[in-house]
């Protein structure tokens, strides 16, 4: 009778390990997501780390500050799925807001709405970091493009990034469509020159391609061949 419990136990606690190894590797694939800001005030940092690390790593904007009412892609590494999130509001030192322990990979979106606003506190768990940016190389100059669409479907959203930004930037279409036919003046900042570019149709597939030297480009055609 001692061995069929002590059996059954055995055999319980290795389907309970087995159950959790395999909850562990369903923890892993691609993170990045959309960060919504529906507060009335203007996101300027945003932080994405795994809830494993003791840091919030750098600020996932760069240059860019998400206003009221606008998103912005974050892009993240493949790997870990359970993250925390962390958003400053106005400048460098304003009122903060956090989720924790968020699984990324179960979602395409994450709103914050200053509701859970908090003023920052010196000596926090995760103290920030300064952001190290990346130095530009390559060639520079006006990388602006048409966007000429020659599909069927209407381009929803464009973002594009030098190559060595880790974010996708804001969609540089605000509140326009590209429908079938049409063509969109693209406006980029003077600088570097190669860009990683992405277009979300309105079936919501999208299409990228990396390290286009847009200075050599008067217009880009989607979809892309």
């Amino acid at each position: 009778m001692f061995m069929r419990r002590f059996l059954t136990a055995a055999t319980a606690a290795v389907l309970a390990w087995g159950g959790l190894s395999a909850a562990a590797q369903a923890q892993t694939g691609d993170p990045s997501f959309n960060l919504v800001n529906r507060s009335n005030r203007t996101i300027y940092e945003a932080y994405a780390s795994p809830a494993s690390d003791s840091n919030w790593g750098q600020d996932r904007l760069g240059q860019n500050v998400i206003p009221a009412g606008r998103s912005f892609v974050v892009r993240l590494p493949q790997g870990d799925c359970i993250y925390d999130v962390r958003v400053v509001y106005e400048r460098a030192g304003g009122p903060a807001e956090e989720r924790r322990n968020i699984n990324l990979c179960n979602l395409t979106e994450l709103a914050f709405d200053g509701s859970r606003a908090q003023a920052q506190q010196q000596g926090g768990q995760r103290p920030q970091q300064q952001q190290q940016r990346p130095q530009q190389a390559g060639p520079t100059g006006n990388p602006s493009f048409n966007l000429v669409n020659q599909g069927r479907a209407t381009v929803m959203e464009v973002y594009a990034s030098p190559t060595t930004d880790q974010n996708w930037g804001p969609d540089r279409l605000g509140a326009d469509t590209v429908a079938p036919g049409a063509v969109y003046p693209v406006r980029l900042p003077e600088g570097p020159c190669m860009y990683d570019i992405r277009f979300v149709y309105d079936s919501g597939q999208p299409q990228e391609r990396r390290n286009v030297n847009l200075c050599e480009i008067t217009n880009v055609t989607v979809p892309l061949q």
